[in-house]
């Protein structure tokens, strides 16, 4: 299992272009999909704690699923899976970029680059909107954290906690409203 978690992360980390954002669709398919290591509810969970933790997102997600499928080693083996594709391709670019960095066909190669990872980013948010916003409670939560990060530049640590707030109140209000309509 150990060699299994390190080689999936490898490959999670080698197609990992745009930083942590953009391995959500990587992660969603190598993880849930192929083999199953966790539910996508449960991936939203590491990614998010992963997001408030101090350390990269893509580590910290990998830590978490290691850990899960394998405990204390299966988070190590993880960890060193997801960095050790960047530790490499950081070596060779630090040793050759400098030299190509100015040239036309590499700068509209990174531009071609950075707008694959937004649209992979695009398509993460809605998939994942699809399963996490379930009710009319969510939807709020969701419209009220996106005006937040959209016109408040708040940092994402603040925005997860109000949301985590919001989700503690406003869930069990609406749960109550709701019974005494029933009644």
């Amino acid at each position: 299992m150990l060699i299994e978690l390190f080689i999936a992360f490898v490959k999670v980390g080698a197609t990992m272009f745009g930083g942590g954002y953009a391995m959500l669709p990587i992660l969603q398919r190598e993880i849930v999909g192929k083999r199953h290591w966790a539910s996508d509810e449960e991936l939203m969970d590491y990614y998010a704690i992963g997001q408030c933790t101090p350390g990269a997102i893509a580590v910290n997600t990998a830590t978490f699923v290691g850990y899960k499928c394998a405990g204390i080693m299966g988070g190590i083996f993880s960890t060193i899976g997801v960095v050790f594709p960047s530790i490499v391709i950081i070596t060779l670019i630090a040793a050759f970029l400098t030299n190509f960095a100015e040239l036309p066909a590499v700068v509209h190669a990174l531009n071609g680059v950075r707008a694959a990872v937004c649209v992979l980013i695009l398509d993460s948010v809605i998939k994942l909107g699809k399963k996490s916003v379930k009710d009319s409670i969510c939807l709020i939560i969701f419209l009220l954290i996106l005006a937040a990060s959209l016109f408040l530049k708040a940092s994402p640590i603040w925005i997860v906690v109000a949301a985590g707030a919001a989700g503690c109140f406003l869930k069990p209000l609406s749960e109550k409203i709701y019974r005494k309509r029933e009644e």
